[in-house]
C-alpha cells in the first residue's frame, strides 16, 4: 500500500464524489475499482474489514468508508478531504434540482439524463459484486452467510442490524484463537477516545444547540430531527425513509406528499448518498417557508447535523480497527460480518435494478415471506436499451466508468423524445 499526495487524494475522492450515483452498492463497487484494483492504496483485505466495520455504523456507509479510507491513508486531513468530496458534489446538485424544482416543478430533462446513469450503475454493481464475492467468500460458510443474508432481507424483511449481529456473533463462535496472524497496524491518533468525542461531537451539537438558544425554531427544529435521524440510520437511508416521509409530511408538514416523493425520486438521480434527500427536504422547506436565504440555511443545516456525525463515529473508532480486526475471535467475527455484507450488497442491487427497470414494483408476502415483484406491464423499455448500451460498452468494449456514464446520460436525454420510449 503507498501513501498518496493531497493532491492525488483530491482528485481520485474527487472523482468517486462525481461518480457515487446509485445507492451505497453502487458507491462502495467505485470505491472498490479507485483505491484497490486501480491504484495500490488499500489492500482487498483492508477495504473488506473496513467495509465490514463501516456497514455497523449508523448513518451512510459509503461516506463512512471514504472517510475511514481518506483517514487510513493521510490522517484526519485525508478522512475530512475524503468525506466531505464524496458529500459535495451531490449537495451541489441537489442545491440546483431544488431551485428548479421550485420554479418549474418536475424536471424531466434532468431524470431521462439519469436514467441513463441509473442503467450504467446497474452494470457497475453487477461487476463489482461479482468481484467482491470473489474476494470476501472463503468457502461453505461464506457462501451460506451471504446466501442467508441476501435472503432475510429481500424475502423475511428481517432488519439489518439483526442480520449483521447474526453474522457476527456466528464468526465469533466458530473463530480460533490461535494461528491468527493480527494485520498491520497504523499508528492511533494523538489523544484519547474521550478527546475525540468532545471535539467532533461538540462540533456537531454545539451549531444545533446554538440555533435552539438562539429561538430559531424552524432552523432548530430541522437540525435536531436530522441529527436524531443520524443516530438511529443502521443500514443505510432505506432503512428509515418511511419514517423520515411520514414525520417531514404529517408531524412537522414542512413539504406535502407528492413533494417528498419527488424528493427521494431527485435524491436517487444524483450522485452521492441518499440521505442527501434531507437536503432536499430542509432547502425546499425553507423556500417555501421564508424564500432563498431560509432555503439555503435550512439545507446547510441538514447537511450539518446529517453528516457531521459520520466524522464523529470515523475518528473516535478507526484508531481501534485494526487492533479489532487482529484479535482472533472478533476478527472471525467481522469476516463473518463481511461475508453477510456481500449478501446485503446483493439485496441493494437487486432493488435498484428492479426500480430502474420498472415504473411499479409491489411488494408481495406469503405468510412470513414478503417479495419485491415488478409489474410486467410497467417496464421500462428505454431503461432496458440503456442498460443493454451500458453492458455493451463496459463488458464488450472494456470503457471507463467516466466514458460510460456521459454516453448513457446524454443517450438517456435522447430517448425521452422518442414518443414510443417516453
Amino acid at each position: 500500500m503507498t501513501s498518496p499526495t493531497l493532491t492525488d487524494m483530491l482528485r481520485v475522492f474527487g472523482r468517486i464524489g462525481i461518480y457515487s450515483f446509485g445507492g451505497p452498492a453502487a458507491q462502495i463497487a467505485v470505491m472498490h475499482k479507485e483505491l484497490v484494483e486501480d491504484r495500490p492504496w488499500l489492500s482487498e483485505d483492508g477495504f473488506l474489514r473496513a467495509l465490514s466495520f463501516c456497514m455497523l455504523l449508523p448513518g451512510p456507509e459509503a461516506m463512512q468508508l471514504a472517510t475511514y479510507a481518506g483517514w487510513r491513508l493521510r490522517g484526519v486531513t485525508g478522512g475530512l478531504m475524503a468525506g466531505l468530496l464524496f458529500v459535495l458534489p451531490g449537495a451541489l446538485v441537489i442545491s440546483l434540482l431544488v431551485g428548479l424544482y421550485a420554479a418549474f416543478g418536475q424536471v424531466p430533462g434532468v431524470q431521462a439524463a439519469f436514467l441513463g446513469v441509473k442503467a450504467a450503475v446497474v452494470i457497475i454493481v453487477l461487476q463489482a459484486l461479482r468481484k467482491l464475492a470473489g474476494k470476501a467468500l472463503h468457502g461453505a460458510d461464506g457462501w451460506l452467510l451471504a446466501g442467508i443474508g441476501f435472503v432475510a432481507l429481500y424475502a423475511l424483511n428481517i432488519p439489518f442490524p439483526v442480520v449483521v449481529l447474526g453474522a457476527g456473533i456466528y464468526g465469533f463462535a466458530k473463530g480460533s484463537t490461535t494461528g491468527v496472524t493480527p494485520p498491520q497496524t497504523v499508528r492511533p491518533q494523538t489523544g484519547t477516545a474521550l478527546r475525540q468525542a468532545l471535539i467532533w461531537g461538540g462540533l456537531w451539537l454545539l451549531p444545533l444547540i446554538g440555533l435552539s438558544l438562539a429561538g430559531w425554531e424552524f432552523l432548530s427544529d430541522i437540525g435536531w430531527f436530522f441529527a436524531k435521524l443520524a443516530v438511529v440510520t443502521f443500514g443505510g437511508a432505506y432503512a428509515v425513509l418511511a419514517y423520515m416521509s411520514q414525520t417531514v409530511v404529517q408531524h412537522y408538514q414542512w413539504i406535502e406528499a407528492g413533494q417528498m416523493i419527488d424528493a427521494l425520486g431527485l435524491a436517487e438521480t444524483t450522485p452521492g448518498p441518499l440521505i442527501l434527500v434531507t437536503q432536499f427536504v430542509a432547502m425546499l422547506s425553507g423556500l417555501q417557508n421564508g424564500g432563498v436565504a431560509l432555503g439555503l440555511a435550512a439545507g446547510a443545516v441538514a447537511l450539518w447535523a446529517t453528516f457531521m456525525p459520520c466524522f464523529l463515529w470515523i475518528f473516535l473508532a478507526a484508531p481501534y480497527v485494526e487492533q479489532i480486526t487482529g484479535h482472533p475471535r472478533l476478527g472471525a467475527a467481522l469476516k463473518a460480518i463481511t461475508a453477510a455484507v456481500v449478501g446485503v450488497i446483493l439485496n441493494l442491487s437487486v432493488w435498484f435494478a428492479l426500480h430502474v427497470l420498472f415504473g411499479e414494483v409491489a411488494k408481495i408476502t406469503f405468510g412470513p415471506l414478503g417479495f419485491a415483484l415488478p409489474n410486467i406491464s410497467t417496464l421500462n423499455w428505454a431503461a432496458v436499451l440503456l442498460t443493454l448500451l451500458a453492458a455493451t460498452l463496459m463488458l464488450h468494449l472494456r470503457w471507463g466508468m467516466g466514458r460510460t456514464l456521459v454516453t448513457l446520460a446524454a443517450a438517456g436525454l435522447a430517448l425521452s423524445f422518442v414518443p414510443a420510449l417516453a
